[in-house]
């Protein structure tokens, strides 16, 4: 008990660490999300998270203070060579086919045929895949890939606990704790974002684990309780294919037509779409825990089944992307407020340089400047003096005359 609380602490402290330090080498290698976004966002948070569970996991097992066991150290290992692989893609694009290909044969040596039977595992292996490119494609905005991660290990981590996997529980509890520690650089605006590597191996080892804990158990319940572990994931995958099939559109072409975007277009903020997601991640884990564990009947997984496909179905008459009227429109507010910009800033420049000009100064007339004496003031012959009412002599205007030109 006290060595799982110690190891939680270690791996969320460790996780931010090196999400934090990871992250410039990261800029510099390229190693960013190739979406389209505002801004790079580099896909350091993967590797965190999977050294820190590594590390944090072998540790235990190297000191036997909580020893995974040969099962459970061959899932750690299957799971970080699913997370090598998605590195690879991450730095180059590498095809989806070659993705299914290495998950499906990582899974192939992790699934316990003696309980499951040779059927059922082939099942599960196809299971297993089909989860860890589902949580690939769950990483789409932030911070929704690892809230969800963190709510299912916590689910499946109490389903191994009742089956008495100490070793797995402590695992999931690593897990959850180093996505932990990765989330307060992913919570939007993202700062770091899982990748290929990250979400690949997350998705693997919950789904690995679910399958674990759950054989021996009756298939059709269990399948029940494995989809409840798993729904949001699931959900977004459906949704994303029936939404492409529908549109004509490839299906491993990328869009904005998943839960997150979806969400954003019902005018949800990123933050609330992400805890309404977590929410129901939530919701679903703790069904299937308490069917798994025998406190709710399998009927209850009927409940998750309903509200995944209603939330599918009323998801996909949210349009993905925008019309063209829409696209003009904006286009044509973008440009007005383009302009409205241009002109308040030619305005405030002018104001500016109107301020820094020099005014010019009023000339003042000398002091003791001599009195001009106005043409006005002349008086020609025969004219009147208004102030002596006297006419005035030709003699002096003949000299003014001559005087003044």
């Amino acid at each position: 008990m006290l060595y799982g609380i110690a190891a939680a602490t270690t791996a969320l402290l460790l996780a931010a660490v090196l999400a934090a330090l990871l992250r410039p080498p990261a800029l510099r290698l390229g190693l960013v999300d190739r979406r389209r976004r505002q801004r790079r966002v580099p896909l350091s948070g993967g590797v965190a998270v999977v050294l820190t569970t590594c590390l944090v996991a072998g540790a235990g097992d190297w000191s036997g203070i909580a020893p995974l066991g040969p099962d459970i150290g061959a899932l750690v290992l299957a799971a970080a060579a699913v997370a090598v692989l998605g590195l690879v893609a991450d730095l180059w694009r590498l095809r989806t086919r070659l993705l299914v290909l290495g998950t499906a044969v990582a899974a192939a040596f992790v699934v316990p045929y003696g309980d499951t039977g040779a059927w059922a595992g082939a099942v599960a292996v196809a299971w297993i895949t089909f989860v860890a490119l589902a949580f690939r494609a769950l990483d789409h905005a932030d911070g929704v890939a690892g809230t969800v991660g963190v709510v299912t290990a916590f689910g499946v981590a109490a389903c191994a606990a009742f089956e008495v996997l100490d070793g797995l529980a402590v695992l999931l509890s690593v897990l959850a704790a180093a996505l932990t520690g990765f989330l307060m650089h992913n919570w939007p605006p993202a700062r770091v974002a899982l990748g290929g590597c990250g979400s690949l191996f997350a998705g693997f080892l919950l789904a690995s684990a679910a399958v674990t804990a759950r054989a021996g158990y009756e298939e059709t319940v269990g399948a029940g309780v494995l989809f409840a572990l798993t729904a949001v994931a699931g959900a977004d995958a459906v949704l994303v294919v029936v939404a492409r099939r529908l549109a004509g559109r490839p299906l491993l072409r990328g869009g904005p037509d998943h839960l997150a975007h979806r969400l954003r277009r019902l005018g949800i903020t990123p933050q609330g779409a992400t805890v309404l997601l977590g929410a129901a991640a939530f919701s679903a884990v703790l069904v299937g825990t308490l069917v798994h564990s025998g406190w709710a009947g399998p009927y209850a997984v009927w409940w998750v089944a309903g509200g995944a496909l209603a939330a599918v179905l009323g998801l996909l008459r949210v349009p993905a992307h925008a019309r063209a009227r829409d696209k003009g429109t904006a286009r044509t507010r973008a440009r007005e407020r383009e302009a409205a910009r241009t002109r308040t800033g030619e305005e405030e420049a002018a104001r500016t340089r109107a301020r820094k000009s020099p005014r010019p100064h009023p000339r003042r007339a000398p002091l003791f400047a001599p009195r001009r004496q106005s043409e006005s003031a002349v008086r020609l012959p025969g004219s009147s003096d208004g102030r002596h009412g006297q006419r005035s002599s030709p003699q002096v205007s003949a000299s003014l005359r001559v005087r003044n030109g």
